[in-house]
């Protein structure tokens, strides 16, 4: 072994000068290279040739760069670098198979670094790994779709396609592509979504008969009746009768509103007799709430899942609902709780996308112009000339404008995203239900009493209200008794929610008048004076007007 010369003032005391580092012992030179800066370790002495360094920028690396391949002896011009014998591989260039990495196989970590022995020399410290090209386990690529089947980084692969006119093989690989091109038809649709299979349910209970594309009704609870309570009854107040001048006048404007009736018969009659009277309406409102059960499905991008694990699913009737106003139809749409599952998606089978549906996974389709020929005949200076078509530039095809040349498109179920999220979906329905009763004994039809204006003379607004009994005329107080008794057993699928009844006096005068040889009648209805005039003897149905 070659002595280490001391320096000036070592010699005298026998002992070597570290000036450097110290602690180190003189038996490791050799070991790798060392910096520059760290004196006291010699480089190899002269006869020892060969000795590569690396450059200045990788001090105490013993291994070039990786674009440096077939390493050995360094520059001539960096002298005094030490670095192992050609004896010691791993040191120098790597191994054949190797090439392109500017260290050790991937093992041996910190690429040209001295063996395990010897840490400290020559080898980066464990956190600056990688220098000189990272050992190729920790290369990293990015995923394909096969590799990421269904997720949205293999979807947004499919909306990039050739240049228009430019033909591809196209990357669907199903054995369902046709063996020829087919014609492009511009108003393809995706085909309907299938049903998903019935493994793909759970069973919760009180949702067993909930399938999917079917609402189930599930009948409420049973309805529990208040304590028995008094009826309010109000005594009815007898309307007053019209005046002949208010008859008239009546009569007149309802005149005026037909362009071919003339008004000289309302002018010139003779009134003979005016019969007040007051009709009944009696309308029954039921506010009910019916509530539907099916299984649903959405495209699973990471929302929450509110699975089993989380405690059983309520019944459909315990589901917190509310309608935001009485006697207003409405609905809503309520994820049951604790339902909520995740699924491959049925329809692409996780992959998340499907064969395109316009060029049936070809990814090109028939050229329109030259109908697939790619030539096209054109006429011009008495003559026929073929050439080539523009359009597809003599191939007879063009790229998909749907798939962009892919032959697969996102699946129209999952959205590319290759799982759905799969729950029973509670649909809530509030609706009105109104009936009528009109007590009216003149010959006025009676369903121009319920829409007119008349006096309230009862009301009241229960979860069960009660029939009227006490109210004078017999005919209004059977009337409600029927339709109270309809209202509780129409809909046994639904829960009523509040009931409303109303008793309404509508003023009604029947006028019996004479107008040159004719006796007739009209009648005048309601508050706002409308009027029923079947017989008004001057009508003219040819569309002129009379005076």
């Amino acid at each position: 072994m070659n002595q280490v010369p001391y320096p000036t003032g070592g010699a005298q005391t026998g002992q070597p000068m570290y000036t450097a580092q110290q602690g180190y012992p003189p038996q490791q030179q050799g070991s790798g290279a060392l910096p520059p800066q760290q004196l006291g370790y010699g480089a190899p002495p002269p006869q020892q040739p060969g000795y590569g360094a690396p450059p200045p920028q990788q001090q105490g690396y013993g291994g070039p760069p990786p674009q440096q391949q077939g390493y050995g002896a360094p520059p001539p011009q960096q002298p005094g670098y030490g670095a192992p014998p050609p004896q010691q591989p791993g040191y120098g260039a790597p191994p054949p198979q190797q090439k392109g990495y500017g260290g050790p196989p991937p093992q041996q970590q910190g690429y040209g670094a001295p063996p395990p022995q010897q840490p400290g020399f020559g080898a980066p410290p464990p956190q600056h790994q990688g220098y000189g090209g990272p050992p190729p386990q920790q290369q990293t690529f990015a995923p394909t779709v096969s590799q990421q089947p269904g997720m949205q980084a293999a979807a947004s692969q499919f909306g990039f396609g050739p240049p228009q006119g430019e033909v591809q093989a196209p990357t669907y690989t199903g054995s369902d592509v046709p063996d020829q091109d087919v014609d492009d038809n511009e108003n393809a649709t995706p085909p309907p979504p299938t049903a998903p299979p019935p493994d793909m349910f759970g069973t919760f209970a009180g949702y067993e008969n909930t399938s999917f594309g079917t609402d189930f009704l599930p009948p409420p609870p049973p309805y529990e009746p208040p304590k028995p309570q008094e009826t309010p009854e109000q005594s009815f107040t007898q309307a007053t009768a019209i005046t002949e001048d208010q008859a008239r006048d009546a009569l007149l404007a309802f005149v005026a509103e037909h362009c071919c009736f003339g008004k000289k018969a309302a002018q010139d009659m003779d009134i003979k007799d005016i019969a007040p009277s007051s009709a009944y309406h009696y309308s029954m409102t039921s506010f009910c709430e019916s509530r539907t059960s099916a299984w649903k499905y959405e495209p699973y991008r990471g929302q929450h899942i509110d699975g089993p694990q989380n405690g059983p699913a309520p019944q459909p009737w315990d589901v917190p609902a509310q309608a935001a106003q009485l006697f207003t139809p409405q609905e809503a749409y309520i994820e049951v709780p604790h339902t909520a599952t995740v699924k491959p998606c049925h329809e692409c089978m996780a992959i998340g996308y499907k064969r395109c549906y316009r060029c049936y996974g070809r990814g090109r389709v028939r050229c329109n112009w030259c109908h697939g020929s790619g030539r096209r005949t054109e006429y011009r200076d008495g003559h026929h000339h073929h050439t080539s078509c523009t359009w597809c530039h003599g191939s007879g095809r063009r790229t998909c404008k749907t798939c962009h040349g892919h032959g697969r498109v996102l699946c129209w179920t999952c959205q590319g995203q290759g799982q759905l999220k799969m729950f029973i979906q509670l649909t809530v329905k509030w609706e009105t239900h109104v009936d009528n009763h009109v007590t009216e004994r003149t010959d006025l039809p009676d369903h121009l009493i319920v829409g007119s204006q008349g006096t309230e003379v009862f009301t009241q607004e229960l979860p069960r209200v009660y029939p009227i009994t006490m109210f004078h005329d017999q005919d209004v107080n059977r009337g409600s008794q029927a339709l109270v008794e309809a209202h509780s057993r129409n809909w046994p699928s639904k829960r009523i929610l509040m009931q409303r009844h109303t008793l309404r006096a509508v003023p009604v005068s029947e006028v019996k008048y004479e107008w040159k040889d004719t006796n007739t009648r009209f009648w005048v209805y309601g508050l706002e004076h409308k009027v029923h005039a079947p017989d008004y003897p001057q009508q003219c149905c040819c569309g002129c007007i009379l005076l």
